[in-house]
């Protein structure tokens, strides 16, 4: 009895450490002008809850741009992403070549290798390639998906999701007549939704919330991402705790969206994609 009281109260704690910070941001985003946000001892639940915040910051600063940028680029880097991930998983998985393992070891190696240290030839070949904001809106968003169309974290997954497809269902596709790119499109993607799914709840929360890459890639204004815009919203409204966290609650909204739609994929997923093949 002691241990289980024990139990639930860790996980107790930790979903308040989890979910604290969130709802004093929503508290925050919530209290009307006439209360103060810094009072000791806190006041946690408003006592005049107001909307108003949310128009005021989304009329204050162009949010809906930042939103259409982010949703432009998160959404043209998920969808490259799971299609370089099963084209790229697909061989590793079902085919058998000389040095296969190798390449396989050398994707995996990938996923070590920190952003930061191939941030600066990358961002030299964008600029080389002319994949600026300088250059025009479409230039602009592939210099910003570029660097996430694939990665080794996405083969991995997928290939260990594959690995465990059997082999008679493929035997069976092809003797019906379908060739390689047919079983991958008609067998095995059907089979791996679960795990797409996972993957693109990943992939659309990295890239909504990454901030280093654009900051570094865009110079205009009107090419901001949420992430980017938010540090601008922050500096317009340096002592309005309010709309700062208004904005913030807004950039998330998405990605709670995006989840909620695909949250009965997502465990299962999870589980495909983690057994070792």
């Amino acid at each position: 009895m002691l241990k289980r009281m024990s139990t639930y109260g860790l996980l107790v704690l930790l979903v308040v450490i989890s979910v604290g910070p969130f709802l004093w941001l929503l508290s925050t985003a919530l209290k009307s002008a006439s209360e103060n946000i810094f009072q000791y001892p806190p006041q946690f639940l408003p006592r005049h809850p107001t909307l108003q915040n949310f128009g005021a910051v989304w009329h204050a600063v162009p949010m809906g741009m930042y939103f259409l940028n982010s949703i432009i680029v998160t959404g043209l880097a998920v969808i490259l992403n799971l299609i370089f991930s099963v084209l790229a998983a697909y061989p590793l998985a079902r085919f058998e070549f000389k040095g296969k393992n190798t390449i396989f070891m050398l994707v995996l190696a990938t996923m070590m290798i920190p952003f930061q240290v191939i941030m600066i030839p990358l961002y030299l070949m964008v600029l080389k390639l002319n994949l600026v904001d300088t250059a025009g809106p479409l230039p602009a968003y592939i210099g910003l998906v570029i660097p996430f169309v694939v990665g080794g974290f996405g083969i991995f997954f997928v290939r260990q999701a594959m690995v465990n497809i059997p082999r008679q269902l493929e035997e069976s596709a092809v003797i019906d007549g379908c060739n390689s790119f047919q079983v991958l499109s008609r067998v095995i993607v059907p089979l791996i939704v679960p795990t797409l799914a996972t993957l693109a709840v990943f992939t659309f929360m990295a890239n909504w919330g990454e901030f280093l890459w654009p900051s570094i890639v865009l110079s205009k204004p009107q090419m901001y991402t949420l992430p980017v815009g938010l540090v601008h919203l922050q500096g317009t409204f340096s002592s309005n705790w309010r709309l700062i966290a208004s904005g913030t609650i807004l950039a998330m909204l998405p990605v709670i969206a995006f989840f909620v739609i695909l949250q009965r994929y997502f465990i299962s997923g999870t589980l495909s994609g983690a057994v070792k093949g």
